[in-house]
């Protein structure tokens, strides 16, 4: 089985996306990572230097790859879901967990975060509100799609494997 994990940045797909491979006993691969491996450079800096359509087409390749893996827990980019057909095509592949956070929660992760993101500095508190507010509200159509909703502001590792279990 293969579970893709989706939401947006600092939901939690890479932190609960580790722990709830251990827990299945699963691999875990985080495709932002997988990305920057492949590519050896930094996603911001691919960005900078080629655009997003150009990071997209190659997000989508490698998401592909991973049609013939098993047995793994899958961290996607927040934005992975939402381009191309790549959210029927996670559906398709395996099962996927919208990891469903407040903005509150996010602006707080945010804040608190060691790896801070581009696209989020330079704005005021409210500014950054609104950012996240736009973007959760353009992906929430493909954010809904997803076969399990894991309310995430207080994630629960044992709440998340008991919905695994109930949607099987």
């Amino acid at each position: 089985m293969k579970y893709y994990l989706i939401g947006y940045m600092y939901s939690g797909k890479t932190t609960i996306g580790r722990k709830l491979a251990i827990k299945l006993g699963y691999r875990w691969l985080d495709l932002d990572q997988f990305f920057e491996t492949q590519f050896h450079t930094s996603i911001p800096i691919f960005f900078k230097h080629y655009g997003e359509e150009a990071f997209r087409k190659l997000e989508q390749k490698l998401l592909h790859t991973t049609a013939d893996q098993d047995n793994v827990v899958i961290s996607t980019g927040g934005g992975t879901p939402c381009h191309f057909d790549n959210m029927n095509w996670i559906n398709t592949h395996g099962c996927s967990i919208y990891f469903d956070v407040s903005v509150e929660t996010l602006l707080r992760r945010a804040a608190q975060s060691k790896k801070p993101r581009p696209i989020l500095a330079g704005k005021s508190e409210e500014e950054r509100a609104a950012y996240i507010q736009q973007q959760l509200d353009a992906r929430m159509p493909f954010y809904k799609k997803a076969h399990i909703i894991f309310p995430a502001d207080k994630p629960d590792l044992n709440q998340l494997a008991e919905l695994i279990s109930a949607s099987h």
